[in-house]
């Protein structure tokens, strides 16, 4: 006797429910999170359009002109104001032929962090290609500076900060495996392969003073240059290294963060902006429970799905400001629905009240009065 209908219906009518219930509560499933105490302020800030994708990371020079943005196709711009736009400075490849302005092409480059020396007025560059670069005042082809440190190479150089003091370049190196293009893989595979690296410019030595990280990506330098905070962006954790002091070489947890975080910019009082990525959601916490997780959504999904789940289906924009002496939360701004602001990679705050914000996917800059969410 075939089964019967009272077995058959339930079975039969389960991945229909299941298939019902995504279709209304999808959004809920994989949304991200809400968060208590934050402002919303950043879908007033003011776009300023790029004719190229990704402004990963914001610089000024020692003279307060830019921002300088380092793009998608290798290129590094500087903003020149509303009358001349951007305009070229330097590039990290003299291979141009087959550049890209929407998509990374390794031959290209892809500028990340950026740093100026202020006394000599040298761009250092972090490429998430080629490892960490520099080019002088007047732009042009940069030069490669450090490639390896410790006999293994330097694959994805993120960002970096300088101790003009110490002649000192600190750095992250991502990974030992992907370079930028693959950064959600780096994320996913739930290995311990990153590393920050103290490279003595004087000396010309690279030595690695944290590693067996998840995906570091952010780094700063503190103000009076004790310590050095970089953030993991798979756990959701930054971390304090001391490199001055009496706890010189000891490090321990900073911060943790309701998302993912990707670069940090030191205040002028002192205190950090770490952009999110994305907020968490049940997506981002699954990837944690374990790597074999990460390690299945790797093989199985397109980098844009990946892209897609992380960010719960919703684009958006998100900034947390940290107290530079504890790693407390003081701030959060967000544009949750992504009107203006989304895929954030940085927050550069400067001495005349303006929040500046690169994204390292959308062909934008913003700028913010820090007034408009001072006086909330």
């Amino acid at each position: 006797m075939p089964i019967s209908r009272r077995v058959l219906t339930p079975v039969t009518a389960a991945p229909v429910i299941l298939a019902v219930l995504c279709f209304f509560f999808w959004s809920s499933i994989i949304g991200p999170d809400n968060l208590k105490g934050t402002k919303h302020v950043l879908q007033d800030a003011k776009t300023i359009p790029l004719p190229v994708d990704g402004p990963e990371s914001l610089e000024f020079d020692p003279q307060g002109e830019g921002p300088y943005v380092g793009v998608t196709d290798g290129r590094i711009l500087k903003w020149r104001g509303e009358e001349l736009g951007w305009v070229d400075f330097a590039y990290t490849s003299p291979h141009r032929d087959n550049c890209s302005s929407h998509e990374v092409v390794p031959s290209c480059g892809r500028p990340l962090g950026l740093s100026f020396e202020r006394k000599t007025g040298d761009l250092y560059i972090c490429d998430g290609y080629f490892g960490v670069m520099k080019v002088g005042p007047e732009g042009g082809l940069a030069e490669l500076v450090v490639d390896e440190a410790e006999g293994r190479k330097v694959m994805f150089a993120n960002q970096g900060d300088i101790d003009e003091e110490e002649d000192i370049f600190y750095f992250n190196d991502s990974s030992d495996t992907y370079h930028f293009r693959d950064v959600f893989y780096v994320s996913l595979s739930g290995t311990k392969v990153g590393r920050v690296i103290r490279y003595d410019m004087k000396k010309k030595e690279a030595k690695v003073i944290m590693d067996k990280l998840r995906l570091p990506n952010g780094l700063a330098l503190s103000k009076n240059g004790s310590f050095v905070v970089t953030c993991e962006s798979s756990t959701n954790t930054c971390h304090r290294i001391w490199v001055k002091g009496p706890k010189s070489g000891t490090n321990e947890v900073f911060a943790t963060l309701p998302g993912s975080p990707d670069n940090i910019r030191r205040t002028p009082t002192g205190d950090f902006w770490v952009a999110l990525h994305c907020k968490k959601n049940l997506f981002t916490r699954a990837v944690l429970i374990h790597t074999w997780v990460g390690r299945f959504f790797m093989n199985t999904m397109k980098m844009e799905t990946v892209i897609h789940f992380m960010n719960g289906g919703k684009p958006h924009g998100i900034v947390v400001k940290l107290s530079g002496e504890t790693g407390e939360i003081l701030e959060i701004l967000e544009d949750s629905e992504g009107k203006t602001v989304k895929y954030v990679s940085e927050a550069y705050e400067t001495k005349d009240g303006k929040l500046w914000i690169g994204s390292v996917y959308w062909p934008a800059v913003w700028v913010l009065d820090t007034s408009v969410y001072d006086s909330i």
